[in-house]
């Protein structure tokens, strides 16, 4: 049996694929200790698939450790040892502002306060050291170090990219004078130019790993205890990494819940022969949004999560605060508004009656009519439609609404927070959404997803049949992968396959193990420019960076050099084989029921558990899944394929 296990904010999700058949749980997410709602889910999985945790092959693991601590400023207490001269790099960061019309917005804190910033003497430029680091120079920088008391160390030496040679032995230094002191080296976590980048990163990574570190030996330790194996961790980049390189390099894991989505999306576009989706994966908590071409995820070499530059290779993923238990609120101007605030899982939307009375995205949907007031959602959860009247009532009464038409107002101001992002993802970069199949996924996802296909004109929808817990799929079926990244800085003559060839070589340290893939990246720029576009190392790279280019910003120089900043290295062993079949399940709906679409109540199919391959749906419905809903609008309609997958299309 293959395991998957994805926290959420509102729940977490646990998915065993036994014998080609798909076995689904949920249980409420535990933001004390993630651990045990993770536990608590595989253990109803493991219930109602009648099987021992011994026969577990391979338990995956995505989470949101990481992503909570970074946003709320929490990590471990950190030290900073720089360049002298350079010990302010991260609190400089770049001139451009997070706002521009705000002058006020600030950047977020650093996350070591000036005390704790200790210059190291030495320099290294960008063709060798300047100024050697003697014994005396690392004994008085231990020396100060030592004095406040660290216990994870950020070491960010200038140009340690090209010569790491200071940062090892203040690594070794280290080691020896604070054993139990976390270290993270600037030319291991990230390895490429760009020194205030390469910081920022650092000093997360630094934070970060002995909060993480505990999470996972606590988990390991829980796994163990119930017999299942060492989990692996899901990082940033839609990979698997083991335990224990995700605890040495937190870094790896901010986007490790988001990424277990983008790899089930790549695997849904392999089972449908769909290979361009715009995946929106709505859960509890929040919406991500990434894009699918060909049948892989895109992906970015550095990116921003709360503020804060992560020099590393993630999912080009977008994320928004709109999810089912995004609290609906009026702004001073008397707009209606939703989110970013959340019910989170304690106490949850008010409708689950565990003491929220705040009005919320799923509190509109109940109002509605698209969840069932008489039934349960996954995880054992059942919906108080009076709790929910109340809520929104509420604030119906300060916008001057009826409850109705209110309830519309939330579900249509959290449609525009997800159109929003899906459009950063697409028009702002010049990408036509029309192109594109709209994968709708996320328990909350298929609920908005006809009314977002519709405002973004895309004409077919897939949602598949385990949409509410996909991403927790994608993880147990994800890659194991690592990635390398090394700035070369080739060009003119210089720029050829055979020196391509020799650092790859270098990068990697010798040819790939016996099955796994290596892939290449190159980030590639027009001599003088400040920032690179990344392309495969396959045929003519000058030729595909100058289409990509034109592609991007709508024109090419043939004529201008071309540089070679950063390779990128990755070696990847392909996940295990899953093509689940569809074992039975409704042919027709079971009842039908009152629910309000564009301001008015129509009588919609009502279809209940799984759908049996060859199934058609007819808008107005709504499909109660195992563990998520679907509304199907009127002038959509569709057909069930043989993996269980809904795929519906404008009539």
């Amino acid at each position: 049996m293959l395991l998957g296990v994805d926290v959420g904010g509102t729940f977490t999700d646990a998915v065993l694929a036994v014998d080609g058949r798909l076995v689904t749980a949920k249980a409420p997410t535990t933001p004390h200790d993630q651990s045990e709602g993770v536990m608590a889910a595989v253990a109803a999985a493991l219930e109602r698939a009648g099987r021992p945790a011994a026969d577990v092959r391979a338990f995956a693991h995505g989470m949101t450790v990481a992503t909570n601590a970074l946003l709320e400023g929490r990590g471990a207490r950190t030290a900073l040892l720089a360049t002298e001269g350079f010990t302010d790099l991260v609190e400089l960061g770049r001139q451009a502002r997070p706002e521009l019309y705000r002058l006020c917005a600030a950047r977020p804190a650093p996350l070591t306060p000036p005390q704790r910033r200790i210059p190291v003497p030495e320099r290294a430029g960008p063709d060798g050291i300047l100024r050697p680091l003697d014994e005396a120079g690392i004994a008085a920088v231990l020396d100060r170090l030592a004095a406040v008391e660290p216990e994870a160390v950020a070491v960010v030496l200038l140009h340690s990219y090209a010569f790491p040679e200071h940062e090892r032995a203040l690594g070794a230094a280290i080691a020896d004078r604070l054993p139990g002191v976390h270290v993270s080296l600037s030319h291991d976590v990230v390895g490429t130019l760009r020194e205030y980048e390469r910081a920022a990163t650092t000093e997360v990574d630094a934070a970060l790993s002995p909060l993480l570190a505990a999470y996972l030996r606590a988990l390991a330790g829980r796994a163990a205890g119930a017999g299942l194996p060492r989990p692996r961790i899901m990082q940033s980049s839609g990979g698997l990494a083991s335990l224990e390189e995700a605890a040495a390099h937190a870094a790896l894991t901010v986007l490790s819940g988001p990424a277990g989505g983008a790899a089930a999306a790549a695997l849904v576009a392999r089972q449908t022969g769909i290979g361009d989706l715009l995946c929106f994966d709505m859960g509890g908590t929040s919406c991500d949004v990434c894009v699918v071409d060909g049948g892989a995820v895109r992906e970015t070499a550095a990116r921003e999560v709360g503020g804060r530059p992560l020099a590393l290779p993630t999912v080009d993923i977008h994320t928004v605060g709109a999810g089912g238990g995004s609290i609906a609120w009026r702004d001073p101007g008397g707009a209606l508004r939703v989110g970013p605030r959340s019910a989170g899982a304690d106490p949850g939307p008010a409708c689950y009656g565990r003491g929220g009375t705040e009005p919320t995205v799923t509190d509109a949907n109940l109002l509605l009519g698209r969840l069932d007031p008489d039934g349960e959602l996954a995880g054992g959860v059942r919906l108080d439609r009076d709790a929910a009247e109340r809520a929104v009532a509420g604030l119906a009464a300060r916008l001057g609404l009826d409850p109705v038409a209110c309830a519309e107002g939330i579900v249509r101001v959290a449609n525009a927070e997800m159109v929003r992002a899906l459009r950063v993802m697409t028009v702002e970069r010049g990408v036509d959404p029309r192109g594109y199949a709209l994968l709708a996924f996320g328990g909350a996802g298929g609920l908005h997803a006809t009314a977002i296909a519709d405002e973004l004109g895309i004409g077919r929808i897939v949602v598949p049949r385990a949409s509410g817990v996909l991403s927790a799929l994608g993880l147990a079926v994800a890659d194991r992968r690592t990635d390398t990244r090394r700035s070369v800085m080739l060009a003119g003559d210089a720029l050829t396959d055979a020196a391509i060839a020799r650092a790859v070589e270098a990068i990697a340290g010798g040819p790939p193990a016996p099955g796994v893939e290596r892939r290449v990246a190159l980030d590639l720029r027009y001599a003088g420019q400040s920032f690179e576009l990344t392309v495969p190392w396959a045929g003519d790279v000058r030729e595909a960076f100058h289409a990509l280019h034109e592609e991007r910003y709508g024109y090419r120089d043939p004529e201008a050099e071309v540089e070679l900043v950063t390779i990128q290295v990755s070696e990847v062993e392909p996940g295990p084989a899953l093509a689940p079949a569809a074992a039975g399940g409704a042919r027709g709906p079971a009842r039908r029921r009152a629910v309000t679409i564009d301001g008015r109540a129509v009588e919609a199919d009502v279809w209940v558990g799984e759908l049996a391959p060859g199934a058609r749906l007819a808008g107005p419905a709504v499909w109660q899944g195992p563990e998520a809903t679907l509304l199907v609008a009127p002038g959509w309609s569709g057909a069930v394929d043989e993996a269980g997958t809904v795929i519906l299309g404008r009539d």
